[in-house]
């Protein structure tokens, strides 16, 4: 059985994410007033690198190669734009990493909440357990039942929602760092 074929090239050992622009404000966010060093990248382009990172292992290098028109990739703008993106993809981790917190914190809060509601609810059912009366008894297990449900935000939270934010937070920390190449010309074929 052979490896399923990449999407994205590889030359020695590091996989290539290849973006070909017509200039370098196609890559950026027109509408944001920031200076160029701080720009949001266009949400097209921020899809399809995330994208890339997300399919490529994770474990193995790769780099960001961006194909720009002769004449367009100067060195000094080439720094720059390599500064800009590993920039934003910096403030993006930093954002990952406060929102992970912030769940992470509302789900301390949940579970304070739900602990609480869950022992008022099994006390007043041990009250109603000791009565023989058929609508206590209903009312006694409703009881169980809705302190049991005050649980299923927290655990919700500790079990299956902090960690694929942990994940994107690695996936942007790992393009913080990424190696950024800008060539001037056409890609070369595979």
């Amino acid at each position: 059985m052979t490896a399923p074929q990449s999407r994205y090239r590889r030359v020695d050992g590091v996989n290539l994410i290849e973006i070909t622009l017509t200039g370098v404000a196609q890559l950026f966010n027109t509408l944001d007033p920031s200076p160029f060093h701080e720009k949001d990248l266009d949400a097209d382009a921020e899809d399809y690198i995330v994208g890339a990172a997300r399919e490529l292992p994770v474990h193995e290098p790769f780099k960001l190669i961006l194909y720009l028109p002769p004449g367009r990739g100067e060195p000094p703008a080439s720094v720059d734009l390599a500064a800009s993106i590993r920039n934003y993809f910096d403030y993006r981790r930093q954002t990952a990493a406060r929102d992970v917190r912030l769940l992470l914190r509302q789900g301390r809060t949940a579970l304070a909440i739900g602990v609480t509601f869950l022992g008022a609810c099994l006390l007043l059912r041990e009250i109603l357990i000791g009565t023989h009366g058929t609508i206590e008894r209903v009312f006694a297990e409703s009881l169980l039942i809705a302190g049991w449900v005050a649980m299923w935000r927290p655990l919700e939270i500790f079990l299956y929602e902090w960690w694929p934010l942990r994940g994107t937070e690695h996936i942007y920390a790992k393009l913080s760092t990424m190696d950024i190449e800008i060539i001037a010309g056409a890609p070369k074929p595979p």
